[in-house]
């Protein structure tokens, strides 16, 4: 039997009883919830499902209902970009399950979702149509407020004629490999100086392989860098951090916390602590670790 993840991201991080629902709803499916994370800065929370193809098909049925029955939009407010209720919905293979049945679950998925719950989809990352819209940040651009004006100028979901529900938005759904979702604090309140910091780590503007970031002023006043490490064998959370704390310093800053979002591979974190301790991993020496939690933001 092949396994997947589903890593959805909710538009709700202060109201636990929605999360509970969501997740009620997810196991009585059939799939497994692994962990569930909130954040009410952000007014967002991440599971972490695994589970065969129909049931995660059903899991992401389920969720959408929750999301579109309990989650207003226009009412809500938090620091992450957000197009919907249910925002973010990848699926990810696990062990020796092909992308290709990834993009297949995350498409049929999104056909499902639209017809019961009448909700459009953005395909993203593997699982998308246009070439443009495999980075998920151009599959989520303007927010849920830019709905209608994408619509307007033929920027449309992949599926669904409508530009987005009423209350909640439109879902980007798509299939990709696992990544880790990293927050780190910094000891400023510099906004400016995080969002500078950012952009120089980020791939897309000539930093490092894998990397995306965002920047957030907290509640606190404190900045924080949001990452999503893309590929975790071309950059190494130690290897970010390193950076990271590189370019802080260079604008005379320090780190803070850090903070895992949703679980992170095993082999991830052997490689972070081997690292960490200048270890050979294949060395006797090399501490053993018990299974670790995958994730994303």
């Amino acid at each position: 039997m092949q396994l997947f993840e589903l890593v959805p991201n909710l538009s709700e991080g202060r109201n636990d009883e929605t999360i509970d629902r969501a997740v009620a709803a997810v196991e009585a499916t059939g799939a497994r919830v692994l962990d569930r994370s909130s954040d009410a800065a952000h007014n967002r929370s991440v599971l972490t499902i695994v589970g065969d193809a129909d049931r995660l098909v059903e899991a992401a049925l389920a969720l959408a209902r929750v999301a579109r029955e309990r989650i207003d939009l226009r009412a809500h407010r938090g620091l992450h970009p957000r197009i919907g209720a249910l925002d973010v919905l990848p699926f990810v293979p696990l062990g020796d399950a092909p992308m290709a049945a990834a993009v297949e679950l995350a498409r049929n998925a999104a056909r499902k979702i639209w017809e019961r719950e009448g909700i459009p989809s953005f395909l993203y990352g593997e699982a998308a149509l246009l070439p443009e819209r495999r980075l998920l940040a151009n599959a989520r651009r303007d927010g849920f407020e830019g709905l209608a004006a994408r619509f307007a100028r033929s920027d449309r979901p992949d599926i669904g004629d409508i530009a987005a529900h009423e209350s909640a938005g439109a879902i980007a759904i798509g299939a990709r490999e696992m990544l880790v979702a990293w927050n780190i604090e910094l000891q400023s309140e510099d906004l400016a100086a995080g969002k500078a910091i950012a952009a120089e780590l980020r791939e897309r503007g000539g930093g490092l392989p894998g990397i995306r970031a965002l920047a957030f002023r907290l509640d606190d006043g404190h900045v924080q860098l949001s990452f999503n490490i893309t590929n975790y064998r071309a950059t190494s959370p130690m290897q970010l951090r390193r950076s990271a704390e590189a370019a802080a310093a260079k604008r005379g800053i320090a780190l803070g916390r850090s903070e895992l979002i949703g679980l992170i591979p095993r082999d991830a974190l052997d490689d972070a602590i081997a690292e960490f301790f200048a270890l050979d991993k294949d060395s006797s020496a090399a501490p053993s670790t018990p299974q670790a939690p995958h994730s994303e933001r």
